[in-house]
């Protein structure tokens, strides 16, 4: 399908999962993926970071609170989605939401001190796009840490028909072959939980 088709059946997806998008079981498991990738960050405690397809804004909820000086913006394609953000935030201007496609990041260049992605990636048509989209709105040094299901930890298929368009998953070797393309890094691979790998790549000095 057509670029402008497949984003906009996703968007229509996702609009209409957010009024249960924070059910009994995402939210729990949201909240442990979070914890687990957090052990594994490291970046300015009064940074500007990017929660790329930030959802409902779990997240930032956990940032704002353990960071009081931290800034941020989060992206997320679904209008729906967004409004639930907002209307959860507690942050004020500090951490705030905008609408907008990971392929095409609505920043300037060497923005963020790190960028966030959780159980998103997988929805990407064009993951090496997104990556070389973080690679530019980066700040040199600045790290991007990608949480989500990856091939060949519990998970063994390329993909399955969940949502519009598919979902896919990547394996360690994938991913570092893909970070490369884009001009970052890869740091580190660290498995989470469930089939769930962080991996953590930094944009060169």
């Amino acid at each position: 399908m057509g670029d402008r088709l497949f984003f906009d059946r996703k968007q229509t997806f996702f609009d209409r999962w957010a009024p249960n998008y924070d059910i009994i079981f995402t939210t729990p498991f949201y909240q442990a993926v979070h914890k687990r990738m957090l052990e594994y960050t490291d970046f300015p405690v009064d940074g500007h970071v990017l929660d790329l397809g930030c959802g409902t804004g779990k997240l930032f909820k956990r940032l704002g609170k353990l960071y009081p000086e931290l800034t941020g913006v989060g992206l997320d394609l679904s209008p729906e989605m967004l409004r639930q953000a907002r209307e959860k935030n507690l942050w004020g201007d500090r951490l705030t939401f905008k609408q907008g496609n990971a392929e095409s990041q609505p920043f300037e260049e060497n923005t963020f001190d790190a960028a966030f992605n959780t159980i998103s990636f997988l929805h990407y048509p064009n993951p090496q796009k997104v990556l070389e989209e973080i690679a530019r709105v980066l700040k040199p040094g600045g790290k991007f840490y990608l949480a989500d299901y990856a091939k060949g930890e519990l998970f063994q298929g390329s993909g399955t028909p969940f949502s519009p368009g598919g979902i896919r998953f990547y394996s360690r070797q994938e991913r570092t072959e893909m970070g490369n393309i884009a001009g970052l890094e890869t740091v580190s691979h660290e498995y989470l939980m469930f089939g769930v790998l962080l991996t953590v790549w930094q944009k060169p000095q």
